[in-house]
């Protein structure tokens, strides 16, 4: 029997980001943007932890580092095997958990996570296995939602409707320079942000609610769970294309994101 208190919140994000491919096509432009931020180069090596279909793992692999990758979703980590495959390089996929890497101490130059670690329940145990896996003078890397912009403003609204289990941190909090700067602690040194826009191509923003309907993991599950109350879907659909408008233009949804980076003690 698990120990883990969140093992069942884990066992529905695998389920639901099972679903997330599709997407993988508008996360790739930033998986270069963040291999870049991280200074990934060749003869590193570089641990993508929440890699999803691979696109930063394989991004990194390219320049020539010495490449693992981590996800809850075996569904996931088979599309990074085939992409990894088709780009002619090596990149060793394994399932698995941030909150429990299977890794030695001080393993990698640079740990790197592209909107994954950020939803691991427990922010403290996320970052102190990131950290461990690090040699000291490493980087660690990633992107993250903020709050105040669309994506960070969606998954508030959905846990509005389907509140996470006590004690699980909201993911937009790791989009807060503040908060990342408090997490990441004395551990680190030369914090340093930037920030981006994802788009994401839609005809409008019924089209786009439409496909993370189907492919973003809190959303299936959200409206898998209100399908029975016609009246509360028809209310978050509402709620979500209300500030999904704003971020529409030129047939695409702006989706801003950070980039942090720090160097290990």
């Amino acid at each position: 029997m698990s120990t883990d208190p969140f093992a069942q919140l884990k066992s529905i994000q695998r389920e639901g980001w099972a679903l997330f491919a599709p997407l993988e096509t508008v996360t790739t432009m930033p998986a270069a943007r963040l291999v870049k931020h991280a200074r990934v180069r060749a003869g590193q090596r570089v641990l993508d932890v929440g890699c999803g279909t691979g696109v930063a793992a394989v991004t990194a692999a390219r320049t020539g580092a010495q490449v693992f990758a981590l996800d809850l979703s075996p569904v996931l980590i088979e599309h990074g095997k085939k992409h990894a495959a088709l780009a002619g390089v090596d990149v060793q996929f394994k399932e698995g958990d941030v909150e429990a890497l299977p890794y030695g101490d001080a393993s990698f130059d640079t740990v790197l996570s592209q909107f994954g670690h950020m939803f691991a329940p427990r922010p403290d145990v996320a970052v102190a296995e990131m950290l461990r896996v690090l040699k000291p003078g490493g980087t660690i890397a990633f992107s993250t939602w903020p709050p105040e912009h669309f994506v960070g403003q969606m998954f508030a609204l959905v846990g509005k409707h389907v509140p996470p289990p006590p004690g699980a941190a909201p993911p937009p909090q790791w989009g807060d320079p503040n908060i990342v700067r408090q997490r990441l602690g004395d551990s680190v040194s030369d914090i340093l942000f930037d920030r981006g826009i994802m788009t994401y191509p839609a005809l409008s923003p019924q089209h786009y609610r439409k496909s993370i309907e189907e492919t973003l993991g809190p959303v299936v599950k959200l409206v898998a769970t209100l399908q029975s109350e016609p009246a509360k879907l028809a209310a978050f659909r509402s709620e979500l294309d209300g500030f999904l408008s704003r971020y529409f233009e030129d047939n695409m949804v702006q989706q801003h994101y950070l980039m942090t980076r720090a160097t290990k003690r």
